[in-house]
């Protein structure tokens, strides 16, 4: 019988996201396909380093330690079968359990994800991203080329999400665009016990809740979460309100009011980050792997 993936969480990521491909990729941008070709055959026996998503798939392959096999990983890249030993001997050396890959050799990405029923998309190429979230799928454009210091074994993945535009659609954040706080603070308060629609990781959370439901001690869970918002404690209760009505927990909630989101991601030791925004996920890149969430097609909140 065919292996189901609508089962277990399906996370594609791309290899430039998995590993450091960022010298390879400038010979790419610079010097053309060709010469990325002919160099990754040269050094198709040269192992990777690690790139920024790695110790996020290391951290979600070992929640396939028990009886069941929660999470798959896919490796969804523009190599060809031709460029990709390298890619594969890499996996293969540091022990990743990764046994399905697309090589789509440049072709749109999206017809794959959907055919593999992917939950969450990593890559560090902006244009499959934006198009993967106009297709209802999570994804992130996984920020590269900043070193994060390697950690050791993990037992507890810990993700964080900013909430407007990312767990919840972007219409609170469009009245703070185009009025301002104050404006924001009033329409937020007004419809408190008003649900906010869902952002384009609305769904994402809640296979991870489904996941974290399987551990009635909440202190052995696997996963732990984090809402990190630029909202402070006057509009924090449609967001609180919202959660409750989707049925999904966060286990910890940040309403910073403005405050840089770098030290509390920090603190918190995230293995990945979420939002929407450069001005919060490009100083983040600094001590934790952090992704742009691009708006979907016609939700951009600043037009």
């Amino acid at each position: 019988m065919p292996y189901d993936l609508t089962h277990p969480l399906v996370i594609g990521i791309s290899s430039r996201a998995l590993f450091n491909l960022e010298e390879e990729n400038r010979i790419f941008e610079e010097q053309g396909l060709q010469a990325y070709t002919q160099y990754q055959i040269a050094h198709e026996k040269d192992i990777l380093p690690q790139g920024s998503g790695f110790q996020l798939v290391k951290a979600f392959q070992r929640l396939n330690e028990g009886d069941e096999r929660l999470v798959e990983v896919i490796i969804v890249s523009h190599n060809s079968p031709d460029t990709s030993l390298r890619i594969f001997h890499s996996i293969e050396n540091y022990g990743l359990d990764i046994s399905r890959a697309a090589l789509v050799a440049g072709a749109p990405v999206t017809p794959y994800l959907k055919a593999f029923k992917t939950d969450l998309f990593l890559s560090a190429y902006g244009p499959d991203v934006k198009d993967a979230i106009d297709h209802g799928i999570a994804a992130g454009m996984l920020l590269t080329g900043t070193p994060i210091a390697s950690r050791g074994p993990v037992d507890q993945i810990r993700i964080a999400f900013d909430g407007d535009a990312v767990l919840f659609g972007s219409e609170a954040e469009r009245v703070y665009q185009h009025s301002g706080i104050s404006a924001f603070i009033e329409h937020e308060q007004e419809h408190a016990k008003d649900p906010l629609t869902k952002g384009p990781f609305a769904n994402f959370l809640m296979t991870l809740s489904n996941i974290q439901a399987k551990y009635p001690d909440k202190e052995k869970s696997p996963i732990r979460t984090a809402l990190v918002t630029s909202r402070n404690l006057l509009a924090h209760e449609r967001a609180i309100r919202t959660l409750r009505k989707w049925g999904v927990r966060v286990d910890e909630a940040f309403f910073l009011g403005g405050v840089q989101k770098k030290e509390i991601l920090a603190a918190f030791g995230a293995h990945i980050f979420f939002d929407d925004q450069h001005a919060h996920t490009d100083p983040a890149s600094q001590v934790v792997p952090s992704a742009v969430v691009p708006y979907r097609e016609g939700d951009d909140p600043t037009k």
